[in-house]
């Protein structure tokens, strides 16, 4: 009888420690700002793979591709509404001089680039294939400018050839290489980590050199250019205190670049073989985004109390060692499940402040780092950040309701981490989205969400897991994370809903 007793006991205790309680209270009569859709921005760099052989094949290729762009890449990019690219970096950037890029390509001059394994960059992919790429996809493309080793001139004229329409040196050479209407660039970044790769300058000089090239930078025709300056590594905040004093309104938007590598032995980790205690120092790091913007906004504040400058996170994400094999400086890296939780923690905090967010780049957009997309010369594979990414675009210019989450806290390692993430909008035709991300790999967790009186008629959803956390998808098996329909959520009565989130899980719900 005891004996019976006890197995009794235990298996309810074992129930109720299965599945964790937890709350989710929306506020969608307080919905007032709008998630912009440039927080979903992509970057695409001329490092290792990213343009050549991930984009870009060329029209003779034996690969498939639209005039020269692989048509794998371009479909599930279609399908991810990409809003904003920035181009071509990062370090390289600073290295690259835009003439060398346009013009008949066997007539272009190579260059080495320096930063990135030291490759022979060739210039087929210029100044015409970049913006003709962004027109195909509908994407409003981002310019990065050469500061670092170039000139005030050469940078004024690069803005020229891309958007004059008038009848002027540069606007007729762009017609003689094949483009008589001039592109749309709005977004136009004043040098990129000008505190390092980009120069190695004090913030006081770059200040004065970021007054002085956006000067030359104008505006033709009906184009407006949206100039952004090189902004802060992290937690440098004397960086953006000085751009926000010497700058101030010259300047439409300011960068922060913020990445989740959390070194330990001597490495930055492998992105497959990893254990529970690395597991959670990177999300303690990836929340870690959370209060380095808020200190950032609090300078901005203080110089802009109205919020007329924008802060772009225009680089973010994960990076792990380079995968065994690859070429050194080329920066590719698998992507597992834990990623996807990168993902969509940091995707629920730039949400979270969107009067001040404007933009956000995750780096990068193929074969580098946290990539959405990894090809190889018979095809490609999506990430299960992709799938975040794709799950997510629900969100793209919706409006926030703001919430109150409560679940368990996760303590590991010396570090305590929320179980449960979560962000919530609605769109314009009045459907309510709501993702939630259970980041504990052995408890399901039972949440019950308040919708504060919306009635709700039906629900569907779609679920991002796997078995384990190093998971992830290969060319060998190219299935193994990706989304799948969801039916874990019932609805209770008239504004409430009841969810079970399984472990180590992404879900996010349309609600009508």
């Amino acid at each position: 009888m005891k004996r019976n007793l006890f197995l009794i006991l235990f298996m309810v205790i074992s129930v109720m420690l299965s599945a964790q309680k937890s709350t989710m209270k929306i506020y969608p009569e307080k919905g007032e700002r709008v998630i912009h859709k440039e927080i979903y921005g992509q970057f695409a760099e001329h490092l290792g793979t990213c343009i050549y052989g991930g984009i870009w094949v060329g029209e003779n290729s034996p690969i498939p591709n639209i005039n020269g762009y692989r048509t794998d890449v371009i479909e599930a990019l279609r399908a991810l509404k990409v809003p904003v690219v920035r181009w071509p970096g990062g370090c390289f950037a600073d290295e690259y001089h835009w003439m060398d890029g346009i013009g008949p390509k066997d007539k272009r001059p190579k260059m080495v680039n320096t930063n990135w394994g030291g490759t022979i960059e060739d210039n087929s992919f210029g100044t015409h294939e970049f913006l003709n790429f962004c027109e195909l996809l509908g994407i409003e493309p981002y310019i990065s400018g050469n500061v670092g080793s170039g000139t005030v001139e050469e940078l004024a004229k690069w803005v020229e050839y891309m958007t004059s329409d008038g009848d002027s040196p540069l606007a007729n050479l762009r017609r003689k290489n094949g483009r008589d209407k001039p592109w749309k660039v709005k977004y136009l970044g004043i040098g990129n980590e000008s505190w390092g790769c980009g120069g190695n300058m004090t913030p006081e000089f770059y200040a004065d050199q970021y007054r002085r090239y956006q000067t030359y930078c104008k505006n033709y025709g009906g184009n407006h250019l949206y100039k952004i300056a090189s902004g802060a590594s992290d937690y440098d905040f004397n960086w953006t205190e000085v751009l926000m004093r010497n700058v101030g309104n010259r300047m439409n938007g300011l960068s922060l670049h913020y990445y989740t590598v959390k070194g330990w032995n001597g490495s930055k980790g492998s992105a497959t073989n990893f254990n529970l205690d690395e597991y959670y120092r990177t999300l303690d790091k990836a929340l870690g985004i959370e209060e380095v913007i808020k200190k950032h906004i609090e300078i901005m504040d203080k110089y802009d109390p109205n919020k007329r400058i924008g802060l772009l996170v225009d680089e973010w994400g994960t990076w792990w060692d380079e995968e065994p094999g690859t070429v050194s400086g080329h920066l590719y890296q698998q992507n597992s499940l834990r990623d996807a939780f990168v993902a969509s923690l940091t995707l629920d905090i730039f949400h979270k402040y969107t009067d001040r967010i404007t933009m956000a780049n995750i780096a990068q957009m193929v074969n580098v780092l946290q990539a959405m997309i990894l090809t190889n010369d018979k095809g490609i594979i999506l990430t299960p950040t992709y799938y975040v990414f794709k799950m997510y675009n629900v969100h793209q210019d919706a409006t926030f309701l703001p919430f109150d989450l409560t679940s368990d806290m996760i303590s590991r390692d010396g570090k305590n981490i929320p179980s449960l993430s979560g962000t919530a909008s609605r769109d314009k035709n009045g459907l309510i989205h709501i993702s939630l991300s259970n980041v504990d790999p052995d408890k399901d967790s039972d949440v019950t969400i308040d919708l504060g009186g919306v009635s709700v008629k039906s629900i569907k959803g779609e679920i991002l897991t796997s078995k384990n956390l190093v998971d992830h998808n290969t060319f060998d098996n190219p299935g193994v994370v990706k989304t799948v329909d969801f039916k874990g959520a019932k609805i209770v009565s008239g504004g409430s809903i009841t969810v079970k989130v399984p472990a180590k899980s992404i879900i996010t719900l349309e609600v009508k």
